[in-house]
């Protein structure tokens, strides 16, 4: 298999365990390395090694979301029905207008948070929304 070059992201977190139960199951995979104050995760589909570092006093509010586009509607219904059997769903939208894209989606927050959107594209949009029931742009 030819190697792919991947996004990395790292992310510093209050506790790691609690970090990787909820991690392990948004992404359906066990971390591939994990320490006492360290996991890493490596995603084939989407390409992505994402580390997370437990640093409780770097943890901040300002960090805007995290998403992943999937690939078709029937894809976002697996996804989301083998997420909540396991990790709450924040909220659902349909053909929600969100960053100037018509979008089916659903909400999960980390231990920590963080926010991550499992979105479908559906067309682009023209005009950005008057108002959001979130911050999604």
């Amino acid at each position: 298999m030819e190697n792919q070059n991947k996004f990395h992201i790292g992310m510093h977190v209050t506790d790691i365990q609690k970090t990787v139960d909820f991690y392990q199951h948004l992404f359906g995979v066990q971390p591939i390395k994990q320490k006492k104050d360290y996991a890493k995760f490596e995603l084939d589909n989407p390409g992505l090694v994402i580390s997370f570092i437990e640093s409780p006093k770097k943890v901040g509010n300002q960090f805007g979301h995290l998403g992943i586009r999937v690939n078709s509607q029937e894809e976002l219904e697996a996804k989301k029905i083998e997420v909540s059997g396991y990790l709450e769903i924040a909220l659902e939208e349909e053909a929600t207008n969100c960053c100037y894209a018509v979008q089916n989606k659903f909400w999960v927050n980390d231990p920590d948070g963080y926010e991550w959107e499992v979105y479908h594209f559906i067309e682009d949009a023209e005009k950005k929304p008057k108002q959001s029931l979130v911050n999604c742009c």
